[in-house]
């Protein structure tokens, strides 16, 4: 047997091994893929194992992650660090081996996959964020940014309507450095895919500007290689190879949908070792075969050191691009800057959209790996870079991104862009809209990404759009997202916290919730912000009750306070952009802001009131909109749906009684 189909059926008995230890996984998609992968690890992709953070290395994605024993088997092989015993601890309780990839829980994990068509997408941004600093940082004798983004994917990754936004943007941008290996073999979970999936997929792809290519046999590596590298020839198109393949390859469950979701059992699995004559002991891995993938993992290496020549040959050239490229690299910040009164003042009330974009703009003067742009709403959104150039096919330089109305696939673009490094990604949409973006953003927080969401239309201001347009419960959604920080500042300044979070934070997405409608700069908002809570007015003497306010309904509770101390009644008003940050605080803090012996509170804010009991308590009252809202002018609306000093007054009254 040669070495190349040793391998191969190293992979195969490894994954399907650790599938039935589990006693759960998905053996079908690795037995059928394996040769594929092998084919790309061991004979074209550029990696160094030894450094899985090698800047300009290959990218692999598998957005048919479901399949991860494919990839686990991989990483071991390839020697970045598991362990066999890791393999035998598949599924397992804090094992490095989940039953999804997750990034930065295993080292080589490009990217967390598992719902279908993320890792498609995702792979755009890195395709993106490849082009653009390559773009920006090569010259034309030395070429230091020079990689590809490879993606395995399935059936299943091409139904979800993500991967067809995604593969619509790359086909518009032409990104010829991204190639997707498509598992063809026709099932899924129900059955085959005649059942619901009968499209001439190369064909649609051709549609969207992408070279095709066709494997007919899935074992021929020679074939598949030859594909890979006539697709890597084509720097004008992205392309996709359709690889047929058998799921559950060399067993009694072969092409039936019984292999894709459950183990194979031990008689299948008994069967598939008699077929290819595989006669060792459990999880072995021949000696032939450590040493051929030594050798790989030995070139790799060279292929690592033969760039660190190229990087001080271009470090002599060209010292200040190589010191802007390690800036870029390292997410350097001008924190004098970030301190500065120039980042926080303002001289006019304006909505905190628009200060957003005031901020955006002061940014990018300072930071130039800022890169990011809106689904299809920056005049909205204000989220263009005035002294900036356009991303395009003709002009990767540029930083301005035109996603077109594709949500979905802006989102894991971003998380692309984020985990490719050297760039600080943003994007931008109403917030009613990140309802399309939502599964991205948990992605975002499970990754732990510092992308930043810029999240305009924030509430029932939107006026005329109608409830269609206008967020009720979104605030509430990602607030109870782990690991997210949901900002909704009340005016300029706090907007401006807003940002200074979203630049500093380097493991959390944040979603800054801004207004369409003016808002004017309040008295005492600043740095505070950042805390999350803080007070914005102070009690003049005995402290009676609390008003605790968000964004535009700030104002609102600050005019409250104003009437209610005339009536000789001590109010105290919280402005609260960030219940995240403000529950990150210490108790003493907390207290300080909110005492616990103050009972009478009362919180305002212009969407659900869920989780909003937490800090009124039960003797406290919640002002909300638990309700779709309406069309209407906006200042109509506020007054429809009681958010109004009037009735915070009455409330307030009503409570102290």
């Amino acid at each position: 047997m040669n070495i190349d189909q040793l391998s191969i059926d190293t992979i195969r008995v490894l994954s399907a091994e650790a599938v039935e230890k589990a006693k759960s996984g998905h053996p079908g998609m690795p037995l059928g893929a394996a040769p594929m992968a092998y084919t790309l690890w061991s004979k074209v992709m550029k990696h160094n194992p030894k450094n899985p953070q090698w800047i300009n290395r290959d990218r692999f994605i598998l957005s048919a992650g479901h399949g991860s024993a494919l990839l686990y088997s991989l990483l071991h092989l390839f020697e970045y660090g598991l362990t066999i015993d890791d393999l035998k601890n598949f599924r397992q309780l804090d094992s490095k081996t989940p039953g999804h990839p997750e990034y930065g829980h295993t080292i080589g994990v490009e990217a967390t996959t598992g719902p279908l068509g993320q890792g498609i997408a995702t792979g755009v941004g890195m395709a993106m964020a490849e082009a653009h600093l390559a773009a920006k940082f090569n010259t034309e004798d030395i070429k230091l940014i020079d990689h590809y983004t490879y993606i395995l994917s399935g059936d299943g990754c091409l139904m979800e309507g993500i991967s067809n936004e995604a593969v619509s943007l790359a086909g518009s941008l032409k990104l010829g450095k991204l190639i997707v290996l498509y598992d063809s073999n026709k099932i899924t979970i129900e059955g085959n895919t005649e059942l619901a999936f009968q499209e001439n997929v190369r064909a649609r792809f051709e549609a969207l500007g992408w070279e095709t290519l066709y494997v007919e046999d899935g074992n021929d590596i020679k074939k598949i290689e030859e594909a890979i590298n006539l697709a890597k020839n084509n720097t004008e198109k992205p392309t996709l190879i359709e690889i047929r393949t058998e799921i559950g390859y060399g067993t009694s469950k072969q092409g039936k949908a019984s292999a894709h979701g459950e183990p194979l059992g031990a008689e299948a699995l008994s069967e598939m070792k008699e077929m290819i004559k595989w006669d060792y002991d459990e999880f072995h891995v021949p000696e032939e075969v450590r040493q051929h993938m030594n050798n790989i993992v030995e070139q790799g290496k060279k292929e690592e050191e033969i760039w660190n020549t190229k990087f001080k040959e271009y470090k002599a050239k060209y010292p200040e691009l190589a010191k802007e490229l390690e800036s870029w690299l390292n997410l350097e910040l001008p924190m004098d800057y970030l301190e500065s009164d120039e980042f926080w003042t303002f001289d006019k009330a304006v909505s905190t959209r628009e200060a957003s974009g005031i901020l955006i703009n002061r940014i990018a003067e300072r930071v130039p790996n800022l890169i990011g742009g809106s689904a299809d709403l920056a005049p909205s959104n204000k989220t263009n870079m005035k002294n900036r150039e356009e991303f395009s096919s003709e002009n990767y330089k540029g930083s301005n991104i035109h996603f077109g109305v594709r949500e979905h696939a802006m989102a894991a673009a971003l998380n692309g862009m984020a985990l490719h490094g050297g760039l600080r990604p943003y994007g931008g949409t109403f917030f009613i809209f990140s309802d399309y973006m939502k599964p991205s953003m948990r992605l975002s927080s499970l990754m732990n990404l510092p992308v930043t969401y810029v999240l305009t239309h924030d509430s029932i201001g939107v006026g005329e759009d109608g409830p269609t347009h206008q967020p009720i419960e979104q605030l509430a959604i990602y607030r109870a997202q782990p690991n997210f920080i949901t900002f909704r500042p009340a005016d300029a300044v706090e907007t401006a916290a807003g940002w200074y979070i979203a630049l500093t934070r380097k493991q959390t997405p944040i979603g800054l919730v801004l207004t369409r409608q003016g808002l004017p700069i309040l008295e005492g908002t600043g740095k505070e912000a950042l805390k999350g809570g803080y007070i914005l007015r102070k009690e003049k003497e005995n402290l009676d009750i609390i008003l605790i306010a968000t964004g535009s309904e700030v104002q609102l509770a600050i005019e409250a306070a104003k009437i209610l101390e005339e009536g000789n009644i001590g109010v105290r008003v919280v402005s609260m952009p960030s219940m995240e940050l403000f529950d990150e605080q210490s108790t003493e803090y907390k207290e300080s802001v909110l005492p616990n012996n103050i009972r009478k509170r009362i919180s305002i804010e212009a969407g659900s009131s869920f989780g909003w009991h937490k800090y009124v308590g039960l003797d406290g009252q919640i002002i909300s909109i638990d309700t779709f809202g309406a069309s209407a002018p906006a200042n109509k609306l506020f007054q429809k749906f009681n958010l109004t000093v009037e009735n915070l007054v009455n409330t307030a009254l009503g409570l102290l009684k």
